[in-house]
């Protein structure tokens, strides 16, 4: 999960799971009958188990609710989407509904007028239960261009019973800390690390964590306006991640393990009490519980904010987050898609949300029917931030951000350093 906005600072971690909504319809919404009737188009990445259920039922029910509009809903592979996504886009055959993580791709989709403004479409009591910060993730120049849907704060996911095993009685609060668990988790026989560096931005979460805590927040929104990386505190953060990597904290063939998908993904790692820990966000516990045996959430999960490190210029309670949202795209009908976006914030649809993904919904009122620790856990630590830095990659948009995971990627290979990380983000910015 990823995107960006030049609208870096601080957002109000209210958004979506690993949800990705939108659908091609060349109709522009309507079905061309002339009856009244409207056909929409809604892409969603939540391709199996509780999450496709919930979308279909959602979908269902609105339609019962508005007789004259119709939803096709294409469920589309997380790490497919946003390619096919902007495919779409670009081609003017865009979907109706999508999902939107707001940031630098969110402001580049904007300025191709691509998107709808649904800044007067927002009803009262949808502003009544989701904070304005929450908006304030999904906005650009003022305008807001989707509707958030939960909120994804970062940290590491963990099973309470393998550090058990190797004798760690309280997570890790700092690096050195960190490092002395990987030592004793390795002694049993566990990976003490889970991640999908095939699909990149996975390893990549583990720089961004450390460049929040080696820069300022004054330094990361100011790459976030200016895409320039010439602090010390980037390349700080690289050599702490080469430090990290040189402890071999990771499972084996990481390079190659996916993220989501089946068993032997990262968080199928975890879920199958193969690894110890997962660096994640708030999407996390839903899809660990869809891979665990029973399918459901892994009863010994629990969570803990990313370790402090020594010397850093950031906050040591900043955190890591992302919005997830829907957009309505430039030709969808604005009233019955901005129907549908105020339908999905709902009381009864938010704890039903909660339900299917195990994820923190951003209606406030929806939040009280969350009972698992390691969520409390999460948006404790969430409201007690001073920062929350949306995802780089996000922040920073798709070319730079994808350069900058990919000389994440390589540097755990062994194929770059940190260096290389700021000459690679540094010339994709030059590209523009």
């Amino acid at each position: 999960m990823k995107r960006k906005n030049r609208v870096a600072g601080v957002l109000a971690l209210v958004a979506g799971t690993a949800l990705l909504a939108t659908g091609c319809s060349g109709s522009g919404g309507s079905d061309g009958s002339g009856d009244g009737k409207v056909s929409m188009t809604f892409w969603h990445n939540s391709t199996t188990g509780p999450g496709a259920a919930f979308w279909k039922t959602t979908v269902a029910d609105f339609e019962k609710a508005n007789p004259n509009v119709t939803i096709k809903i294409q469920a589309v592979q997380n790490e497919d989407l946003d390619g096919k996504l902007q495919t779409a886009l670009n081609s003017g055959d865009a979907p109706d509904i999508f999902l939107q993580r707001g940031g630098g791709k969110m402001a580049a989709m904007a300025d191709a007028g691509q998107l709808l403004d649904i800044t007067d479409s927002i009803s009262d009591a949808t502003k009544a239960v989701v904070n304005d910060g929450a908006f304030k993730g999904e906005s650009y120049n003022g305008k807001v261009y989707a509707m958030p849907v939960d909120v994804l704060p970062e940290g590491i996911y963990y099973s309470q019973d393998l550090f058990k095993a190797a004798g760690i009685t309280t997570p890790p609060k700092t690096m050195d800390e960190l490092n002395a668990a990987v030592v004793k988790l390795k002694a049993t026989g566990v990976a003490p690390v889970a991640v999908g560096a095939k699909d990149a931005w996975p390893a990549a979460h583990w720089y961004y964590n450390f460049a929040l805590r080696q820069c300022s927040e004054k330094t990361l929104n100011k790459a976030a306006a200016d895409l320039k990386f010439d602090d010390p505190c980037w390349a700080k953060a690289g050599d702490d991640l080469a430090a990290f990597n040189d402890t071999k904290p990771f499972n084996d063939g990481f390079l190659t393990t996916a993220a989501q998908q089946g068993a032997g993904s990262s968080a199928g790692l975890v879920a199958n009490h193969k690894a110890a820990m997962e660096l994640m966000g708030a999407w996390d516990p839903g899809v660990i519980a869809s891979l665990t045996p029973d399918q459901k959430p892994l009863p010994d999960l629990g969570w803990f904010p990313f370790p402090t490190i020594s010397g850093g210029k950031g906050d040591p309670a900043s955190m890591m987050g992302g919005i997830d949202g829907f957009s309505c795209s430039a030709k969808a009908p604005k009233k019955e898609c901005t129907d549908f976006l105020n339908y999905i914030t709902t009381k009864d649809v938010q704890e039903a949300y909660y339900k299917a993904f195990n994820a923190i919904p951003v209606n406030k009122d929806a939040q009280s029917i969350i009972t698992e620790p390691y969520l409390k856990s999460v948006l404790e630590a969430y409201n007690k931030a001073p920062f929350v830095s949306q995802y780089l990659d996000t922040m920073l948009g798709q070319n730079v951000g994808n350069a900058m995971n990919t000389g994440v990627v390589d540097l755990l290979a062994g194929k770059g350093d940190a260096d290389g990380i700021i000459k690679a983000v540094n010339e994709a910015a030059a590209k523009g």
